[in-house]
């Protein structure tokens, strides 16, 4: 019986310190939950803006024919690299050839004409000084003389331009520089006004230009900021922004290019004013008739904060962030937010300095959560450094 009572009291211990034990348990709190924070620094963020741009040869020169005929010969590879002076199309030659041989016997006529006249100029002159013929015979001969030296010049004149005409049917190249596909075969008739067929266009393209728009309100912030620089002696009046040009793969081009031409007017209509930028093209990558984004700084806001966009919630246009707060407690703080960097996003107003956004955790937090922060360092690219 001792030893039946003294194994009850043992399992009435156990049993009494194993309620005592979950009761402990219940009337302890949850740990706080573990979240990872972004902490913010002060920095100066530059803005960019993207414009879409078309490309265009350094010199696109198109070719047409500048007297009219049937093609008759193309004497280049399409597609291929041509020089300055190259035979590139011969167009029927025959009638101008025909026109420039009676030029020239108008030539011989008219010389003989003067030449006559001359001789008779010549033998009447002594006849005149003697008396022998009258004052009135001698102006004759001068004046004929006269006539046949002036159409001597004409028909000269006329040989020459023939001689233009004829060279018309031989087009060579204006430039050095890559050449399209012609857009006429051999056997068309090209040339007829007032709509001649453009045969090709011959591009320079060791270096390009992209022409985009931007609108009257960013040519006006552009131009005032610029402006105050040069006043504050930061950059030169000479001195061009570095352009990007980020291709249609989505690849930034290598070289940086600069603004050189701005179009003297707004487009009233659209509002738009045509910027022309230059782009270095040593490897020929790039083509004219291709589209690309232009992209340029327009701002450059000073202790501007940036967070990551995953730390924003949106609702209705509203932008909140959670900051951990004073003794590791959430506050819900609404910001306002700007233009979108990268990965990031950058706050006007609502934020400062080494303030602690919560990066991962957003569901296991709300207002007043106390919580167990773990700060993470992510690069502007948007990697998080391990």
């Amino acid at each position: 019986m001792k030893k039946i009572s003294l194994n009850l009291l043992c399992s009435l211990f156990l049993i009494h310190f194993s309620a005592c034990s979950k009761e402990e348990a219940k009337k302890q709190p949850p740990p706080p939950p573990k979240v990872t924070v972004y902490q913010t620094e002060a920095r100066e963020v530059p803005i960019y803006q993207e414009f879409v741009g078309q490309i265009y040869g350094f010199k696109d020169i198109a070719i047409s024919a500048r007297v009219e005929g049937y093609l008759e010969g193309i004497h280049f590879e399409e597609g291929s690299r041509v020089k300055k002076g190259a035979l590139l199309y011969t167009l029927e030659s025959q009638q101008f050839e025909a026109d420039v041989a009676a030029k020239m016997s108008g030539v011989a006529g008219a010389e003989t004409l003067r030449t006559e006249a001359e001789t008779y100029m010549n033998r009447i002159k002594p006849l005149a000084k003697e008396k022998a013929v009258s004052q009135s015979d001698l102006d004759s001969a001068v004046a004929q003389y006269e006539v046949g030296v002036s159409s001597v010049k004409a028909a000269k004149a006329n040989l020459r331009a023939a001689k233009i005409q004829l060279g018309y049917t031989k087009i060579y190249s204006p430039i050095s520089g890559i050449i399209g596909k012609t857009k006429a075969k051999v056997g068309d008739f090209v040339g007829r006004q007032p709509s001649p067929i453009i045969l090709n266009t011959v591009s320079r393209i060791d270096t390009v230009l992209v022409q985009f728009f931007i609108t009257e309100s960013q040519y006006l912030m552009f131009m005032r900021r610029h402006m105050a620089d040069i006043d504050a002696g930061k950059v030169d009046e000479t001195e061009k922004a570095g352009l990007e040009l980020i291709l249609s793969d989505g690849s930034v081009y290598a070289h940086e290019g600069k603004a050189d031409f701005v179009n003297r007017e707004v487009d009233p209509t659209t509002g738009a004013l045509l910027i022309q930028a230059s782009f270095p093209n040593p490897n020929e990558l790039l083509r004219p008739g291709q589209f690309a984004r232009v992209r340029g700084e327009i701002e450059v806001v000073k202790d501007g904060i940036l967070i990551p966009q995953r730390c924003v919630m949106e609702l209705q246009g509203t932008f909140t962030v959670y900051v951990v707060g004073a003794e590791n407690k959430i506050q819900a703080k609404e910001v306002k937010a700007g233009p979108k960097i990268k990965s990031f996003w950058l706050i006007r107003e609502g934020l400062k300095a080494d303030e602690k956004v919560v990066y991962e955790g957003l569901q296991k937090v709300k207002d007043g959560t106390v919580v167990d922060t773990e700060v993470k360092n992510i690069p502007l690219s948007g990697k998080e450094k391990k």
